[in-house]
């Protein structure tokens, strides 16, 4: 899964690094991913939303079994 997540991430961090940020994958368990979000997105107010309503859509649309996303 970890591989599935990784190869999501990668459709999905150009659009972060456009804006001056990025996402770093921690680890996946049981279908939780943990990511940490670098750059200009660590401390963007809009950081929560990017989160759930770009990340984590994303990720469970490419990658079956994903049930959470939540930063660390």
């Amino acid at each position: 899964m970890r591989e599935k997540v990784e190869a999501a991430l990668a459709q999905v961090r150009p659009a972060l690094q456009a804006d001056g940020g990025d996402v770093e994958l921690i680890d996946v368990r049981e279908g939780v991913v943990m990511l940490r979000l670098t750059g200009a997105c660590g401390g963007c107010p809009m950081a929560t939303m990017t989160l759930r309503q770009g990340i984590e859509r994303a990720l469970k649309k490419e990658v079956p079994g994903v049930k959470e996303v939540i930063a660390v």
